[in-house]
Protein backbone atom coordinates (compact mmCIF):
# COMPACT_ATOMS: atom_id res chain seq x y z
CA UNK A 1 0.00 0.00 0.00
CA UNK A 2 1.31 3.48 -0.85
CA UNK A 3 0.95 6.50 1.42
CA UNK A 4 0.91 10.20 0.58
CA UNK A 5 3.14 12.74 2.34
CA UNK A 6 0.73 13.41 5.21
CA UNK A 7 0.11 9.69 5.70
CA UNK A 8 3.84 8.95 5.86
CA UNK A 9 4.11 11.37 8.76
CA UNK A 10 1.61 9.17 10.60
CA UNK A 11 3.94 6.18 10.13
CA UNK A 12 6.88 7.95 11.77
CA UNK A 13 5.20 8.57 15.12
CA UNK A 14 6.03 6.27 18.02
CA UNK A 15 3.58 3.62 19.07
CA UNK A 16 1.03 4.88 21.60
CA UNK A 17 -0.24 2.85 24.57
CA UNK A 18 -3.27 1.65 22.57
CA UNK A 19 -1.11 0.37 19.72
CA UNK A 20 1.38 -1.24 22.11
CA UNK A 21 -1.41 -2.89 24.09
CA UNK A 22 -3.18 -4.12 20.97
CA UNK A 23 -0.06 -5.55 19.35
CA UNK A 24 1.19 -7.11 22.59
CA UNK A 25 -2.09 -8.86 23.50
CA UNK A 26 -2.63 -10.01 19.90
CA UNK A 27 0.85 -11.55 19.85
CA UNK A 28 0.10 -13.54 23.02
CA UNK A 29 -3.26 -14.76 21.75
CA UNK A 30 -2.03 -15.63 18.25
CA UNK A 31 0.91 -17.61 19.67
CA UNK A 32 -1.65 -19.55 21.72
CA UNK A 33 -3.77 -20.15 18.62
CA UNK A 34 -0.71 -21.45 16.73
CA UNK A 35 -0.12 -24.01 19.48
CA UNK A 36 -3.73 -25.18 19.35
CA UNK A 37 -3.90 -25.44 15.56
CA UNK A 38 -0.50 -27.17 15.30
CA UNK A 39 -1.74 -29.81 17.75
CA UNK A 40 -5.11 -30.16 16.01
CA UNK A 41 -3.52 -30.55 12.58
CA UNK A 42 -1.13 -33.20 13.90
CA UNK A 43 -4.13 -35.44 14.65
CA UNK A 44 -6.83 -34.17 12.29
CA UNK A 45 -8.37 -36.84 10.03
CA UNK A 46 -11.33 -34.98 8.51
CA UNK A 47 -10.18 -34.02 5.00
CA UNK A 48 -12.74 -31.22 4.80
CA UNK A 49 -11.50 -29.51 7.96
CA UNK A 50 -7.75 -29.88 7.29
CA UNK A 51 -7.49 -27.09 4.62
CA UNK A 52 -9.48 -24.70 6.83
CA UNK A 53 -7.26 -25.44 9.84
CA UNK A 54 -4.11 -24.96 7.72
CA UNK A 55 -5.46 -21.63 6.46
CA UNK A 56 -6.21 -20.53 10.04
CA UNK A 57 -2.71 -21.53 11.15
CA UNK A 58 -1.08 -19.59 8.30
CA UNK A 59 -3.09 -16.48 9.21
CA UNK A 60 -1.99 -16.65 12.87
CA UNK A 61 1.65 -17.19 11.90
CA UNK A 62 1.52 -14.23 9.51
CA UNK A 63 0.04 -12.03 12.24
CA UNK A 64 2.83 -13.01 14.62
CA UNK A 65 5.47 -12.20 11.97
CA UNK A 66 3.90 -8.80 11.26
CA UNK A 67 3.75 -7.90 14.95
CA UNK A 68 7.41 -8.87 15.33
CA UNK A 69 8.26 -6.47 12.50
CA UNK A 70 6.38 -3.65 14.20
CA UNK A 71 8.07 -4.24 17.57
CA UNK A 72 11.60 -4.82 16.21
CA UNK A 73 11.36 -1.58 14.21
CA UNK A 74 10.65 0.22 17.51
CA UNK A 75 13.36 -1.66 19.46
CA UNK A 76 10.53 -3.06 21.56
CA UNK A 77 11.02 -6.45 23.29
CA UNK A 78 9.17 -9.35 21.70
CA UNK A 79 6.74 -11.05 24.14
CA UNK A 80 7.52 -14.63 25.09
CA UNK A 81 4.01 -15.85 24.37
CA UNK A 82 3.72 -19.57 23.69
CA UNK A 83 5.75 -21.92 21.52
CA UNK A 84 6.33 -25.55 20.59
CA UNK A 85 7.57 -26.15 24.14
CA UNK A 86 3.98 -25.68 25.34
CA UNK A 87 2.62 -28.42 23.04
CA UNK A 88 3.04 -32.18 23.35
CA UNK A 89 2.40 -33.58 19.86
CA UNK A 90 3.02 -37.09 21.19
CA UNK A 91 -0.13 -36.84 23.31
CA UNK A 92 -3.19 -38.58 21.79
CA UNK A 93 -5.99 -36.35 20.46
CA UNK A 94 -7.93 -34.80 23.34
CA UNK A 95 -10.77 -33.54 21.13
CA UNK A 96 -12.60 -35.07 18.19
CA UNK A 97 -12.13 -33.52 14.73
CA UNK A 98 -15.31 -31.44 14.89
CA UNK A 99 -13.94 -29.49 17.84
CA UNK A 100 -11.25 -28.06 15.55
CA UNK A 101 -14.08 -26.56 13.52
CA UNK A 102 -15.76 -25.25 16.69
CA UNK A 103 -12.44 -23.75 17.77
CA UNK A 104 -11.90 -21.95 14.44
CA UNK A 105 -15.48 -20.69 14.56
CA UNK A 106 -15.27 -19.40 18.14
CA UNK A 107 -11.78 -17.87 17.91
CA UNK A 108 -12.69 -15.93 14.78
CA UNK A 109 -16.05 -14.85 16.18
CA UNK A 110 -14.27 -13.46 19.24
CA UNK A 111 -11.50 -12.11 17.00
CA UNK A 112 -13.98 -10.05 14.98
CA UNK A 113 -15.13 -8.40 18.22
CA UNK A 114 -11.63 -7.88 19.64
CA UNK A 115 -9.99 -6.58 16.45
CA UNK A 116 -12.81 -4.11 15.77
CA UNK A 117 -12.42 -2.71 19.28
CA UNK A 118 -8.61 -2.60 18.97
CA UNK A 119 -8.65 -0.99 15.51
CA UNK A 120 -10.93 1.78 16.76
CA UNK A 121 -8.25 2.76 19.29
CA UNK A 122 -5.37 3.03 16.81
CA UNK A 123 -4.27 6.10 14.89
CA UNK A 124 -0.93 5.04 13.38
CA UNK A 125 -1.87 4.11 9.84
CA UNK A 126 0.30 1.01 9.41
CA UNK A 127 -0.94 -0.48 12.69
CA UNK A 128 -4.50 0.47 11.81
CA UNK A 129 -4.12 -1.27 8.45
CA UNK A 130 -2.82 -4.37 10.23
CA UNK A 131 -5.86 -4.58 12.51
CA UNK A 132 -8.24 -3.83 9.64
CA UNK A 133 -6.73 -6.80 7.83
CA UNK A 134 -7.18 -8.89 10.99
CA UNK A 135 -10.88 -7.96 10.97
CA UNK A 136 -11.14 -8.95 7.31
CA UNK A 137 -9.42 -12.33 7.67
CA UNK A 138 -11.30 -13.17 10.88
CA UNK A 139 -14.62 -12.35 9.21
CA UNK A 140 -13.67 -14.48 6.22
CA UNK A 141 -12.60 -17.43 8.38
CA UNK A 142 -15.74 -17.10 10.51
CA UNK A 143 -17.89 -17.35 7.38
CA UNK A 144 -16.00 -20.43 6.17
CA UNK A 145 -16.36 -22.10 9.56
CA UNK A 146 -20.11 -21.36 9.73
CA UNK A 147 -20.60 -22.71 6.20
CA UNK A 148 -18.80 -25.95 7.02
CA UNK A 149 -20.61 -26.35 10.36
CA UNK A 150 -23.93 -25.98 8.55
CA UNK A 151 -22.86 -28.56 5.99
CA UNK A 152 -21.94 -31.00 8.75
CA UNK A 153 -25.10 -30.28 10.73
CA UNK A 154 -23.27 -29.15 13.86
CA UNK A 155 -24.27 -25.48 13.93
CA UNK A 156 -27.12 -24.60 16.26
CA UNK A 157 -28.83 -21.54 14.79
CA UNK A 158 -30.05 -18.69 17.02
CA UNK A 159 -33.79 -18.81 17.85
CA UNK A 160 -36.28 -17.73 15.22
CA UNK A 161 -38.93 -15.14 16.00
CA UNK A 162 -41.98 -13.86 14.18
CA UNK A 163 -41.49 -10.61 12.31
CA UNK A 164 -43.35 -7.63 13.84
CA UNK A 165 -46.29 -6.37 11.81
CA UNK A 166 -45.55 -2.71 12.48
CA UNK A 167 -43.10 -0.44 14.28
CA UNK A 168 -44.00 0.38 17.87
CA UNK A 169 -42.88 2.53 20.81
CA UNK A 170 -42.76 1.45 24.45
CA UNK A 171 -46.12 2.30 26.04
CA UNK A 172 -45.88 0.81 29.54
CA UNK A 173 -43.73 1.60 32.55
CA UNK A 174 -43.62 -2.17 33.16
CA UNK A 175 -41.38 -2.69 30.09
CA UNK A 176 -38.41 -3.17 32.43
CA UNK A 177 -40.19 -5.45 34.89
CA UNK A 178 -38.99 -9.01 35.13
CA UNK A 179 -38.55 -9.98 38.76
CA UNK A 180 -42.20 -9.81 39.83
CA UNK A 181 -45.53 -10.09 38.08
CA UNK A 182 -45.98 -10.76 34.38
CA UNK A 183 -42.92 -10.36 32.18
CA UNK A 184 -42.95 -8.99 28.69
CA UNK A 185 -41.48 -11.30 26.00
CA UNK A 186 -37.76 -11.09 25.36
CA UNK A 187 -36.83 -8.72 22.57
CA UNK A 188 -34.60 -9.65 19.61
CA UNK A 189 -31.47 -8.11 21.15
CA UNK A 190 -31.94 -9.91 24.47
CA UNK A 191 -32.59 -13.22 22.69
CA UNK A 192 -29.40 -12.82 20.69
CA UNK A 193 -27.26 -12.06 23.74
CA UNK A 194 -28.70 -15.04 25.66
CA UNK A 195 -28.10 -17.41 22.74
CA UNK A 196 -24.46 -16.42 22.26
CA UNK A 197 -23.81 -16.57 26.01
CA UNK A 198 -25.07 -20.16 25.95
CA UNK A 199 -23.01 -21.00 22.88
CA UNK A 200 -19.80 -19.51 24.34
CA UNK A 201 -20.28 -21.34 27.62
CA UNK A 202 -20.88 -24.66 25.85
CA UNK A 203 -17.49 -24.11 24.22
CA UNK A 204 -15.94 -23.41 27.64
CA UNK A 205 -17.54 -26.54 29.13
CA UNK A 206 -15.94 -28.70 26.43
CA UNK A 207 -12.54 -27.05 26.87
CA UNK A 208 -12.69 -27.32 30.68
CA UNK A 209 -13.81 -30.96 30.50
CA UNK A 210 -10.84 -31.84 28.31
CA UNK A 211 -8.38 -29.95 30.50
CA UNK A 212 -9.79 -31.41 33.75
CA UNK A 213 -9.39 -34.87 32.23
CA UNK A 214 -5.66 -34.47 31.56
CA UNK A 215 -4.61 -32.17 34.42
CA UNK A 216 -2.33 -33.91 36.94
CA UNK A 217 -1.91 -31.06 39.46
CA UNK A 218 -4.74 -31.46 42.05
CA UNK A 219 -4.99 -27.71 42.76
CA UNK A 220 -5.25 -26.83 39.07
CA UNK A 221 -7.68 -29.68 38.40
CA UNK A 222 -9.95 -28.36 41.16
CA UNK A 223 -9.80 -24.86 39.64
CA UNK A 224 -10.67 -26.18 36.18
CA UNK A 225 -13.61 -28.22 37.49
CA UNK A 226 -14.87 -25.10 39.27
CA UNK A 227 -14.68 -23.14 36.00
CA UNK A 228 -16.55 -25.90 34.19
CA UNK A 229 -19.30 -25.74 36.82
CA UNK A 230 -19.64 -21.95 36.43
CA UNK A 231 -20.08 -22.35 32.66
CA UNK A 232 -22.58 -25.19 33.15
CA UNK A 233 -24.62 -23.05 35.52
CA UNK A 234 -24.72 -20.23 32.96
CA UNK A 235 -25.91 -22.65 30.28
CA UNK A 236 -28.60 -24.01 32.60
CA UNK A 237 -29.74 -20.53 33.65
CA UNK A 238 -30.04 -19.11 30.15
CA UNK A 239 -31.60 -22.26 28.70
CA UNK A 240 -34.21 -21.98 31.45
CA UNK A 241 -34.97 -18.43 30.29
CA UNK A 242 -35.50 -19.75 26.78
CA UNK A 243 -37.84 -22.49 28.01
CA UNK A 244 -39.85 -19.94 29.99
CA UNK A 245 -40.41 -18.09 26.70
CA UNK A 246 -41.63 -21.35 25.09
CA UNK A 247 -38.43 -21.45 23.05
CA UNK A 248 -36.38 -24.60 22.76
CA UNK A 249 -33.13 -24.36 24.66
CA UNK A 250 -29.90 -24.87 22.77
CA UNK A 251 -28.27 -28.27 23.15
CA UNK A 252 -24.85 -29.73 22.41
CA UNK A 253 -24.81 -31.65 19.14
CA UNK A 254 -22.04 -34.06 20.09
CA UNK A 255 -19.52 -34.81 22.81
CA UNK A 256 -16.23 -33.56 21.38
CA UNK A 257 -13.79 -34.77 24.08
CA UNK A 258 -11.97 -38.10 23.69
CA UNK A 259 -10.96 -40.43 26.53
CA UNK A 260 -7.29 -39.33 26.52
CA UNK A 261 -5.68 -38.54 29.89
CA UNK A 262 -2.33 -37.35 28.48
CA UNK A 263 -1.78 -33.56 28.70
CA UNK A 264 -1.32 -32.08 25.20
CA UNK A 265 -0.40 -28.63 26.56
CA UNK A 266 1.71 -27.23 29.38
CA UNK A 267 0.00 -26.25 32.65
CA UNK A 268 1.00 -22.64 31.99
CA UNK A 269 -0.69 -22.77 28.59
CA UNK A 270 -3.90 -24.24 30.04
CA UNK A 271 -4.14 -21.65 32.83
CA UNK A 272 -3.39 -18.84 30.38
CA UNK A 273 -6.23 -19.95 28.14
CA UNK A 274 -8.60 -20.06 31.12
CA UNK A 275 -7.43 -16.58 32.11
CA UNK A 276 -8.19 -15.34 28.59
CA UNK A 277 -11.64 -17.01 28.58
CA UNK A 278 -12.40 -15.33 31.90
CA UNK A 279 -11.61 -11.91 30.43
CA UNK A 280 -13.76 -12.59 27.37
CA UNK A 281 -16.62 -13.83 29.55
CA UNK A 282 -16.57 -10.71 31.74
CA UNK A 283 -16.47 -8.46 28.66
CA UNK A 284 -19.32 -10.15 26.80
CA UNK A 285 -21.57 -10.67 29.83
CA UNK A 286 -21.10 -6.96 30.59
CA UNK A 287 -22.10 -6.19 27.01
CA UNK A 288 -25.18 -8.40 27.36
CA UNK A 289 -26.04 -6.58 30.61
CA UNK A 290 -25.82 -3.22 28.85
CA UNK A 291 -28.23 -4.44 26.16
CA UNK A 292 -30.84 -5.90 28.54
CA UNK A 293 -34.02 -4.04 29.40
CA UNK A 294 -35.65 -6.54 31.74
CA UNK A 295 -34.83 -6.46 35.44
CA UNK A 296 -34.53 -10.24 35.81
CA UNK A 297 -31.92 -10.36 33.05
CA UNK A 298 -30.01 -7.50 34.67
CA UNK A 299 -30.02 -9.39 37.98
CA UNK A 300 -28.86 -12.64 36.32
CA UNK A 301 -26.03 -10.94 34.44
CA UNK A 302 -24.90 -8.98 37.50
CA UNK A 303 -24.71 -12.16 39.60
CA UNK A 304 -22.88 -14.03 36.83
CA UNK A 305 -20.29 -11.28 36.37
CA UNK A 306 -19.54 -11.36 40.12
CA UNK A 307 -19.03 -15.15 40.01
CA UNK A 308 -16.76 -15.01 36.97
CA UNK A 309 -14.73 -12.12 38.45
CA UNK A 310 -14.15 -14.09 41.68
CA UNK A 311 -13.05 -17.09 39.62
CA UNK A 312 -10.84 -14.90 37.42
CA UNK A 313 -9.10 -13.49 40.52
CA UNK A 314 -8.30 -16.98 41.80
CA UNK A 315 -6.96 -17.96 38.38
CA UNK A 316 -4.88 -14.79 38.25
CA UNK A 317 -3.48 -15.39 41.76
CA UNK A 318 -2.33 -18.92 40.89
CA UNK A 319 -0.65 -17.72 37.69
CA UNK A 320 1.20 -14.97 39.58
CA UNK A 321 2.17 -17.40 42.34
CA UNK A 322 3.69 -19.80 39.79
CA UNK A 323 5.27 -17.01 37.70
CA UNK A 324 3.23 -17.94 34.63
CA UNK A 325 1.62 -14.58 33.87
CA UNK A 326 3.56 -12.53 31.35
CA UNK A 327 3.27 -8.88 32.30
CA UNK A 328 1.82 -6.39 29.81
CA UNK A 329 4.08 -3.39 29.10
CA UNK A 330 3.96 -0.87 31.95
CA UNK A 331 4.24 2.90 31.76
CA UNK A 332 7.26 4.52 33.44
CA UNK A 333 6.98 4.66 37.25
CA UNK A 334 7.67 8.38 37.74
CA UNK A 335 7.39 8.18 41.52
CA UNK A 336 10.07 5.47 41.63
CA UNK A 337 12.37 7.58 39.45
CA UNK A 338 11.95 10.53 41.79
CA UNK A 339 12.68 8.35 44.85
CA UNK A 340 15.90 7.01 43.30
Amino acid sequence: MTFNKDQKKQLNIELSCTEIGGLWSTYIQESMTVCFLTYFLHHLQDEQIVPLAKNALEISQERIDQIKQFLLAENFPIPEGFSEGDVNLAAPPLFHDTFTLSFIYMMNRLGMIKFAFTASNNVRLDVLDFFNECIHTSTEMFGKAVRMMLEKGIYDRPPKMNYPQKKEYVKKNTFLDGLLGSKRPLNAIELSEIFFNIERNYFSVIVMLGFAQVMKDPKLKELIIRGKKISEEQVELFNKLFMEEDLLGTVTVSMEVTDSVVPPFSDRFILSLINMLNSVDILLISHALSQSLRTDLIAHYTKTIAEVMAYAKDTFDIMVERKWLEQPPLTTDRKELIRT
